[in-house]
């Protein structure tokens, strides 16, 4: 492969970790949800804890692309 050919290669795996963040943020807003709609008193806790996780998932994600446009453009 050329030196080219592994740049995007890396940077295609880097963005992996952006759809995984996705399916992961997708799924801690789902719980949160779901237990709001057990236990309607605790909703400004999990509302408070689902935002908290939701920005430390998207940082990740950020991350992510910030390494892959690293990668593609100084690599």
């Amino acid at each position: 492969m050329t030196d080219t050919g592994l740049k995007l290669l890396a940077a295609a795996i880097a963005i992996f970790a952006g759809a995984g963040n996705a399916i992961g943020e997708g799924i801690l807003c789902a719980h949160a949800l779901d237990g709001m709609a057990r236990n309607p008193e605790s909703y400004k806790n999990l509302r408070t804890s689902m935002i908290l996780g939701c920005a430390l998932v998207e940082t990740t994600g950020i991350y992510a692309l910030l390494i892959a446009l690293l990668i593609l453009f100084i690599g």
